[in-house]
């Protein structure tokens, strides 16, 4: 059976579904996080890859984001979906709402953000005006509408540095600066996507409010309990894309 979807989430996520048959793969820029696990996807497969590593164990600055999407490439796969946790900078998105944004702000530094990036790659200047690929947003949007779960369809995604979270008055800068969510693993995914030549979109799990969004101070063990609680709605979501 021919795979050409490709899932990216964090450790966990693996576990939602069927493996397969894990594979090892070893690029010019390294070795991915993790071995690539085949799943079974409702009447479908996917590979899916842990970001962090499996177990969890790499920050989202040391991700080897290029290892990681041409992997992905050589598999064939021509369409990722990548599973992002983010905090709520928009007071409206409660913890635990799912949302596929259609923009993003990259704040990241020092990540290696092109396969461009020496005499033997050509230099791309890739078009990214919609960061997100309209066609696989609307499939996910539709799928969320059929899945009976509510999905909200926009947002803006701050891509921060991490690994640590922001402080109160850096969410505000974001929030001034159109940010609706803050996370730390879409850049530069998103962008060696589409130098790749693979649509790719984002289904993001709020997983608290972001720093002075609410007066509650953030507990690292609510936001496990709420990733925990949401990752059933995730897998009715994912397993229709099939």
């Amino acid at each position: 059976m021919s795979t050409t979807l490709g899932l990216i989430g964090g450790t966990g996520a693996v576990e939602l579904f069927e493996c397969l048959e894990r594979r090892a793969i070893e690029t010019p820029w390294g070795s991915p996080s993790a071995e690539l696990a085949r799943v079974r996807l409702g009447a479908s497969e996917a590979w899916f890859l842990a970001r962090h590593g499996n177990p969890h164990r790499i920050a989202p600055h040391r991700v080897n984001y290029r290892a990681n999407i041409d992997a992905f490439r050589q598999l064939g796969v021509e369409e990722i979906v990548a599973v992002n946790a983010v905090g709520g900078i928009d007071p409206e998105l409660d913890a635990g709402a799912l949302v596929v944004p259609d923009q993003l702000i990259d704040y990241t530094w020092g990540r290696e953000a092109t396969f461009a990036n020496d005499e033997d790659r050509p230099l791309v200047h890739i078009e990214f005006g919609e960061p997100f690929s309209p066609a696989l947003r609307a499939r996910l949007l539709a799928l969320g509408q059929q899945a009976d779960l509510t999905v909200h369809d926009g947002g803006c995604c701050a891509v921060t540095q991490g690994p640590r979270l922001e402080t109160a008055a850096e969410v505000a800068r974001l929030a001034r600066d159109g940010a609706t969510l803050v996370g730390m693993t879409s850049m530069p995914e998103a962008a060696l996507a589409r130098e790749a030549g693979i649509a790719y979109a984002s289904l993001c799990v709020v997983a608290n409010p972001a720093a002075g969004v609410s007066d509650e101070p953030i507990s690292l063990e609510e936001i496990d309990a709420v990733l925990a609680r949401a990752m059933g709605g995730v897998r009715r979501l994912l397993s229709m894309l099939g």
